[in-house]
């Protein structure tokens, strides 16, 4: 009984070591609204629901931490969940951390990692693409764009003064069978075809106090039963974006160009450009004007179209905010784009246009 009671006060003891020794965060994002949109469908009918994927943001929750490892190394991992705030159920298909989850080190050459993580992509349009995953913004014109990840990936990312390097490889893109940005079916890993699912990204950006500049390439690879048309591994998705952005005191502005040649689309022939430019302007410390308008044109196509939106933000602490948003959609050709990419199942008619609104809440944790 003796020993029993002296190890458990040892265990007990250990306990604050560990703590110190690793450092673990758990943080949070919950949006969402109310949002109207109209001309939904072949009827033209309007909708008015609460959105389950983004508001200025997608909701998520998650765990980061690292440990210091000695001689300037940390091991890092981060879990993170996205989740609907309307139901409460989980995103990405269904996936427990379907946003991030990876274990990697970090040192001063970089970090390397390993799990599902983020396209390079991403990270090149963080700064330059102005309203990001807003409800109406570049993921209504690309649904790809505020969701560029990969399962069973490899990254290295490094900041070497003001240029940043990076670059991933996935053995399997995306494992989920949800037939929609949350899923595409291409596991990959697959003996008969090494190259079935495969994707890879670079970037190489450069930074200064004022303004930054960036040039990144997304290629992802199609697989037997794939969806959304690379249904072959000899059939890829390549993006090629250049992009750069400014801060003028209290006003930021961004722009940038997205190359796409996507050899599986329905809109053959799948080459396309994707213009942006945005600006957002502190009107006072709590208040914040932005906006961003996006051009998209198929070559030797008439399928084109462009979009508007423009966000207002006030900001009642540093962790709470309410907004208002607007988008408006303008479809040529056979494009059937929705301006909100809020929730699914809101595109209208092909050659439609489209008005979307929306007011909601943000709180951060």
């Amino acid at each position: 009984m003796k020993l029993s009671r002296i190890a458990v006060a040892v265990c007990f003891l250990a306990l604050p070591l560990g703590a110190y020794a690793q450092s673990v965060t758990l943080y949070g994002v919950v949006d969402t609204g109310v949002e109207f949109v109209n001309h939904v469908g072949a009827n033209g009918n309007g909708l008015v629901r609460m959105p389950n994927l983004s508001g200025t943001v997608p909701s998520r929750w998650g765990m980061r931490g690292s440990e210091d490892l000695g001689n300037g190394i940390k091991s890092v991992f981060v879990l993170e969940s996205g989740f609907a705030v309307d139901s409460g159920s989980s995103n990405q298909g269904g996936r427990l951390f379907g946003r991030q989850a990876f274990v990697g080190l970090n040192s001063e050459w970089g970090q390397i990692a390993f799990g599902r993580q983020y396209s390079m992509l991403f990270w090149a349009t963080l700064d330059t693409d102005i309203l990001g995953p807003n409800a109406y913004g570049s993921g209504s014109i690309d649904s790809y764009l505020p969701n560029a990840r990969h399962d069973n990936a490899v990254t290295y990312k490094g900041k070497f003064g003001g240029f940043t390097v990076g670059a991933t490889y996935s053995l399997g893109r995306d494992t989920v069978r949800a037939n929609s940005i949350s899923g595409t079916n291409c596991a990959g890993e697959n003996p008969a075809d090494v190259q079935a699912c495969r994707a890879w990204s670079a970037l190489l950006m450069y930074e200064t106090a004022k303004w930054g500049a960036h040039v990144a390439y997304d290629s992802q690879r199609g697989g037997v039963d794939a969806f959304g048309g690379l249904t072959s591994s000899s059939l890829k998705d390549d993006r090629l974006s250049v992009g750069g952005y400014a801060l003028l005191s209290n006003v930021k502005i961004g722009l940038g160009v997205i190359n796409r040649n996507n050899e599986g689309s329905a809109n053959s022939p799948g080459h396309s450009q994707l213009y942006y430019a945005g600006a957002s302007y502190d009107v006072t410390p709590a208040f914040n004007v932005a906006s961003e308008v996006f051009y998209v044109k198929f070559n030797n196509s008439p399928n084109k179209a462009w979009l508007g939106a423009l966000r207002g933000s006030y900001s009642f602490s540093k962790r709470t905010l309410a907004y208002a948003t607007v988008g408006y959609i303008d479809n040529h050709g056979t494009l059937a784009l929705s301006a909100s990419n809020a929730a699914g199942g809101s595109a209208p008619a092909p050659g439609a246009n489209q008005l979307g609104a929306m007011l909601g809440i943000k709180q951060i944790f």
